[in-house]
């Protein structure tokens, strides 16, 4: 980010807000971008190496870097939404969440902050498959969106996209809520 976002975000940073300290080290990277003239370019996921973390942690001796609850994530998460958008002239965000709450929380942000849909500093991101739902809405109402897909060897995806799996049945109905809507769209496309 020093060395290429000098007129305008190119380079994001992904910040995992599964751990307690990452309010405080975007706090400081925006003082440190300040001072070094630089743009931020913030990838906001909630985070996917949970027990990676606890067990480096461990071994390496070092305070577990993990919120207590999940609580805390989504609490820090939108905190972190909300920090991003109040200093959106230093910061480009892509919210990469497949939290409805928190994607509505950001539209409801751009609103009040008078930040056009399709404002090029903001994107909504969701894995390939995964709450196409919320991607397909925003994007027909002009929003950025983008789908991402995880690639390489397939011992180590297959990992990633069953934490990613997990981690969306653990929102309350949604998975439910993501089959029907997939049906409903099969349904659509065979007319």
């Amino acid at each position: 980010m020093r060395k290429y976002n000098k007129e305008k975000a190119i380079v994001y940073n992904t910040v995992q807000m599964y751990r307690w300290d990452r309010i405080t080290y975007l706090n400081e990277l925006k003082v440190t971008s300040e001072k070094e003239s630089f743009f931020i370019g913030m990838k906001l996921v909630r985070g996917a190496y949970i027990e990676k973390e606890r067990e480096r942690a461990k071994k390496m001796g070092y305070k577990d870097p993990m919120q207590k609850t999940q609580e805390n994530t989504d609490r820090d998460y939108n905190d972190s939404v909300k920090f991003c958008i109040e200093n959106i002239d230093k910061i480009a965000l892509c919210c990469a969440s497949h939290n409805e709450k928190s994607n509505l929380l950001l539209i409801d942000l751009m609103k009040q902050h008078n930040i056009n849909v399709d404002d090029k500093r903001i994107y909504f991101a969701q894995l390939l498959g995964m709450s196409d739902h919320i991607s397909n809405n925003m994007g027909k109402a002009g929003y950025n969106v983008a789908k991402y897909v995880p690639y390489g060897p397939v011992k180590e995806v297959t990992p990633y996209l069953i934490r990613r799996a997990q981690e969306n049945t653990s929102v309350a109905g949604q998975t439910g809520r993501e089959l029907s809507l997939i049906k409903t769209e099969q349904k659509r496309r065979k007319k």
